[in-house]
């Protein structure tokens, strides 16, 4: 019976580049990421491609953006007043939030720039767009815990790590 199944822990190490092969995310020299797979804790691309392989698996997995973090939408960031914020609020580019919409809807945000008084808003993620190639190995499985099922998510390596939700 394969390892990498839906309902697992699978801890794995990856690096991640773009296409001109720029480093983009790395687990190596860290703690492998721990991902309850079927659950989408993951890029859908990456997740289906460790679907029924070992502990050992190592392979280069290039992941199409509509299989990653989608494709670009074309709308441009919108620019927000930096006082909408909280003043003690730091703020820097990458960083991602939630806002509520007028028909409160709760939509993920990322902070694309930030200009003397403004902060310019995006509701693209940083990869949108982008082919992911993923160096990924299959560090180790294990099975969830009831309360990781539950909440859908690992609660650490070994799956006892207390949080709130």
């Amino acid at each position: 019976m394969p390892d990498v199944t839906k309902g697992k822990v699978v801890l794995i190490h990856y690096t991640l580049t773009n296409s001109e092969g720029e480093e983009l995310d790395s687990s190596r020299g860290g703690e492998p990421l721990p991902y309850l797979h079927g659950h989408d804790n993951i890029v859908p691309g990456l997740e289906k491609a460790l679907d029924g392989k070992d502990v050992g698996f190592r392979e280069t997995v290039v992941v199409a953006p509509a299989d990653g973090y989608g494709e670009h939408s074309g709308f441009a960031p919108q620019a927000v007043p930096r006082d909408a914020f909280p003043a003690d609020m730091p703020l820097e580019e990458g960083m991602s939030f939630v806002v509520e919409n007028e028909m409160g809807d709760q939509i993920p945000v990322w902070i694309a720039g930030l200009q003397d008084d403004v902060v310019l808003l995006d509701t693209n993620h940083p990869l949108a767009g982008v082919e992911l190639h993923f160096d990924v190995e299959v560090a180790g499985v294990r099975d969830a815990t009831p309360d990781e099922l539950l909440h859908g998510h690992p609660h650490g390596l070994d799956g006892d790590d207390d949080h709130e939700h």
